[in-house]
């Protein structure tokens, strides 16, 4: 079983910037893919980042240019680096692990930015 654990949320101001980071504790970490998710208050789940074992990146597109998701192999650390944050970007933040056919899921950070 991967143990996820996220860390990084808090409070911010509209416009501000967070780094959230996910630490996985599996010795297969360069061979997963990541992703985190957030969930909003009243809305489903959604994707936000998502980075491949070889790096390549995608996003959702309403982040696009104010996030930035990498990835440490030798730490075995996922990161999102969120700037120019938004009231709407109010969610907790999950992490996931893609490995094998197989998804695991971190707690959630919250984030929440005011206005």
């Amino acid at each position: 079983q991967a143990q996820l654990m996220e860390s990084g949320g808090g409070l911010v101001q509209a416009g501000g910037s967070l780094r959230l980071s996910c630490a996985a504790a599996v010795s297969t970490f360069r061979l997963s893919a990541f992703g985190w998710y957030r969930r909003a208050p009243g809305k489903q789940r959604e994707l936000v980042a998502h980075i491949n074992p070889g790096g390549n990146t995608r996003y959702k597109d309403s982040v696009k240019g104010r996030f930035t998701i990498s990835r440490d192999n030798a730490k075995n650390t996922v990161s999102l680096q969120m700037t120019s944050l938004k009231p709407d970007d109010t969610a907790v933040y999950y992490c996931k692990e893609e490995r094998w056919g197989m998804d695991y899921w971190g707690r959630g950070a919250l984030v929440t930015v005011s206005s």
